[in-house]
């Protein structure tokens, strides 16, 4: 394990260290989850952005094709 320090409002620490105590945590066990939640949002979409460049329009038009095409079911649509 590693020590970081980080200097953060003193407002958003008090909110932290209530929310954290809320879910049972310590405010490092807190902060290592969000900092980790972060790192997998940044990462996914990182990825997603290298297969979007190696996508091909023709092989989504092929797969795209073969959806049939009907309305949507009552509870899935957007009016």
């Amino acid at each position: 394990m590693n020590t970081l320090t980080i200097q953060i409002p003193e407002s958003l620490n008090r909110r932290i260290e209530v929310l954290a105590a809320k879910e049972g945590y310590s405010v490092s066990q807190f902060l290592a989850s969000a900092a980790g939640e972060k790192l997998a949002v940044v990462m996914t979409a990182n990825y997603l952005r290298s297969e979007v460049a190696a996508g091909r329009r023709e092989d989504f038009d092929k797969y795209f094709s073969a959806v049939p095409h009907v309305q949507p079911a009552e509870g899935d649509r957007i009016d």
